[in-house]
């Protein structure tokens, strides 16, 4: 039998980040925390979590942490059809709230996902645990074991997930006014782009140099600010620091008020994006699938993907 007062320690150290706010979370102290992490990995013969601020889980503590996070997801859909075992007293009502972890890029986090999650939460008893990568990166997730599903640009599923596409996420490549003057008085060569500073959001964001390979046809080494804030990347383009690609809805309305306009226009950039999900057979996956899919055709451009494709 599985020790699920351990399994539950370990999981609330990785989710909080330490052993005194998982102690809280559970209602306990942060000695029985300790002891039963200590028990857990005395048992498998291996560390199961690495100590430090935050504190962070191993391969095989990753594991065990996708284990109770499932068994969490099997246990609510069980409440709901025997309402009794919802009569036992829990300490607080989030306590009987399961915990989904999910990998999303920064740039559907800062438009569409959202409406998703708002969606999703009105009638599901959850909370959620969102991690921030690169589209390109968030399979990544899963295949560890550390989420249930991802929104990613990789259409082929992870082993035991199912991968279904949203739409076209449309980039614009943008600057102000003023720093058009400033670095294309003469138009945009690749001359004009090797002396142009770009935002980027991370070493992970490959969007600008993609652009740039379309335009040039080859790569081009170029000076970089690093931004890794969604709204801060439209609010340094329009400050004139450096020119971007840029989620069209995001930056619509300053491209109709003139304090951005496009590097070269009709040459947008169409990332395709999938909804990457645990084959786990539960209800409350498959809600959180129908409200990403709902929340991703008001907002992608889902038509001509599939004629793309």
């Amino acid at each position: 039998m599985l020790d699920y007062a351990g399994l539950s320690a370990i999981a609330a150290v990785v989710r909080e980040g330490s052993f005194e706010r998982a102690a809280r979370a559970l209602h306990v102290t942060p000695s029985a925390i300790s002891q039963r992490v200590k028990g857990m990995e005395e048992r498998l013969g291996t560390v199961l979590i690495v100590r430090g601020h935050p504190c962070t889980a191993t391969v095989t503590g990753r594991l065990l942490c996708r284990h109770v996070e499932q068994v969490g997801l099997l246990e609510v859909d069980l409440r709901d059809a025997l309402p009794k075992l919802s009569q036992s007293g829990a300490p607080d009502a989030a306590d009987s709230r399961a915990t989904l972890r999910i990998a999303v890029n920064a740039d559907s986090l800062g438009t569409w996902f959202i409406g998703a999650i708002d969606l999703f939460l009105r009638t599901a008893p959850a909370l959620l645990d969102v991690v921030l990568d690169d589209e390109e990166h968030t399979v990544e997730w899963l295949r560890s074991g550390t989420v249930l599903a991802a929104v990613s640009a990789n259409a082929r599923p992870v082993q035991g997930c199912n991968s279904m596409p949203l739409g076209r996420l449309s980039y614009l490549a943008v600057a102000s006014p003023g720093y058009m003057a400033r670095h294309f008085p003469e138009g945009i060569d690749a001359a004009s782009l090797a002396s142009a500073p770009i935002l980027r959001f991370n070493r992970k964001d490959g969007l600008q140099a993609q652009w740039i390979r379309r335009i040039c046809r080859r790569p081009i080494d170029v000076p970089t600010h690093w931004v890794p804030s969604t709204q801060a990347f439209v609010d340094a383009a329009v400050a004139g620091i450096g020119w971007a690609m840029n989620p069209r809805s995001l930056v619509q309305e300053h491209l109709r008020a003139g304090r951005l306009v496009e590097l070269m226009p009709g040459r947008e950039l169409a990332v395709p994006l999938y909804w990457q999900v645990s084959r786990l057979a539960v209800p409350m996956l498959r809600q959180l699938t129908q409200a990403v899919l709902v929340g991703a055709q008001a907002a992608l451009d889902l038509k001509s993907f599939r004629k793309a494709r």
